[in-house]
């Protein structure tokens, strides 16, 4: 069965960053696009689905076939070794060896989970033994050993483990790309809720200026107006007092506004001491969004569902595994080996290695068959306790999934209402804008002419400013009731195309 991978989007990220003295003008595309390629939270995961995957390839390669080469160069060793007599107690004798060799080793694995296997090991020996009986008498020989052998091992009556493991591999891996994709949606409206924020306060900091700025003007028509005696002198101390209100929440939205733009930043991936500017179009385009189908998108699309649908599979084999406790289980193995050791007492290494292969030519070969079966007779309600127990963890999957469905459908109610419901206050909240500003506008002309105070003003100031607030509020609540509708279904209704590109 062939992997398929899920990826959200085709990233390539290649952009060239504005010096830091200079502004890095962000669009909300573009922040998606570098958060995708640069921020830590998908640098990490990636690094965790590309562990899942090396664990499948590597569970994968237990099926093909294997090559080991062992060298001891040297292995020495002496002690003390008892030698049972016949007519009277134990003796010891010190004996020691120093072996230098190697061994090969090459197996094959079968489709079916048995394998074969060719090994050999050949190796020098120097050996030792100080007779403690004979005045300590000392006697070495010089040896060559060698042997090669031919086995088979297949295990019968029961599963393929091999086989089961790698599909174990293979849905975990299955399941970590199911979750980088989850990760990648909500790195898509984390970066829409920090974007968008930025923008707000970046809004409300121009907001404020112009309330700035406008309290600085009433201040100086009512210094005009004080200096002709037409206004009391406390109109004009009401007028500073509003200049240094207004320049303190100025103040105030500059420190707010840096603060989001550091964690923007941060959450992004950009250098912290980058300048940046925020850029957004206002104006959209409405667009339907079905609600059978944005269920029906949901449901076919979300991750939890196919991830508790692996948890299913998984546990299934769980369950299979707990059932074979009770089974009979067979192994048919097999061997046949040549072994030889040279006989000569003395001589160069080429000579005993020759001597060696001479005594395997003279040797009988070793060999053997045996065919294994157990059963487990009585085991007191053990397997059986044991599966199921598994049942019911497979049942507990099972509700999980049954719930996972239920909550999605419930969630894509509740999001499409309050993409409508944002919609039409963004709507309202538009219009009582265009309406405040030219009622201020009106204001203004009138404290001019006199039929206004400056305390008046500022009210119809206050008033502007909490209309302009909640237009670009409402804004931004449906900018990211869409964001959340397209993470939660997984599907851009704005331009009607999947979010998901299966490599097939």
């Amino acid at each position: 069965m062939k992997l398929s991978v899920v990826y959200l989007f085709t990233i390539a990220v290649g952009i060239n960053l504005y010096a830091s003295d200079e502004v890095y003008k962000i669009s909300y595309d573009e922040a998606i696009r570098i958060a995708l390629g640069e921020s830590y939270t998908v640098k990490y995961h990636q690094q965790e689905i590309d562990a899942t995957h090396y664990s499948y390839l590597y569970t994968k390669s237990d099926f093909k076939p294997m090559l080991n080469f062992d060298l001891f160069t040297p292995s020495w060793n002496e002690g003390l070794e008892s030698i049972s007599q016949v007519d009277g107690l134990p003796v010891y004798n010190s004996t020691g060896s120093m072996q230098m060799g190697g061994n090969l080793s090459f197996k094959y694995v079968l489709p079916t989970g048995g394998n074969f296997a060719f090994t050999s090991k050949m190796y020098w020996e120097n050996y030792r033994t100080t007779l403690s009986q004979k005045d300590y008498e000392e006697l070495e020989r010089d040896q060559f050993y060698s042997r090669l052998a031919l086995s088979f091992n297949q295990p019968i009556f029961t599963a393929n483990l091999l086989k089961e493991n790698m599909k174990i591999a293979q849905l975990d891996y299955q399941k970590s790309t199911c979750y980088f994709t989850r990760v990648q949606m909500d790195i898509v409206y984390n970066v829409a809720v920090s974007f968008y924020e930025v923008y707000q306060l970046a809004y409300e900091l121009k907001i404020n200026e112009d309330r700035l700025a406008n309290s600085r003007e009433a201040y100086r028509i009512t210094k005009l107006k004080q200096e002709t005696g037409n206004l009391p002198e406390g109109e004009l101390l009401i007028a500073e007092i509003t200049v240094s209100q207004n320049e303190a929440r100025v103040m105030e939205s500059e420190g707010k506004l840096e603060a989001a733009k550091d964690e923007f930043k941060l959450l992004i991936g950009l250098e912290l001491d980058k300048d940046i500017q925020l850029v957004a179009d206002m104006e959209f385009e409405t667009f339907t969004v079905n609600m059978p189908q944005a269920i029906n998108e949901a449901l076919m699309n979300r991750m939890e569902i196919q991830e508790n649908n692996i948890d299913i599979e998984l546990q299934k084999i769980e369950v299979k595994r707990a059932k074979r406790e009770r089974e009979i289980k067979g192994n048919i193995s097999a061997y046949y080996d040549f072994t030889g050791l040279s006989t000569r007492t003395s001589g160069s290494v080429g000579q005993l290695i020759s001597s060696s292969f001479d005594n395997m030519g003279d040797r009988p070969s070793n060999r053997g068959i045996a065919f294994t079966l157990s059963y487990p007779i009585a085991d007191w309600g053990r397997a059986k306790n044991l599966t199921k127990r598994a049942q019911s963890r497979l049942k507990q999957r099972e509700l999980d999934l049954e719930n996972t469905r239920r909550t999605i459908e419930r969630e894509i109610r509740e999001i499409v209402r309050s993409v409508y419901e944002a919609e039409k206050r963004f709507r309202i909240n538009r219009r009582n804008q265009e309406v405040a500003i030219e009622s201020y506008r009106i204001s203004e002309m009138r404290f001019e002419n006199g039929d206004m105070t400056s305390q008046e003003l500022s009210i119809e100031q206050e008033r502007l400013s909490q209309v302009q607030l909640a237009f670009i509020e409402s804004y931004i609540t449906y900018k990211i009731s869409v964001a959340n509708l397209n993470r939660k279904t997984m599907f851009d209704f704005e331009n009607n195309r999947s979010y998901l590109l299966e490599e097939r």
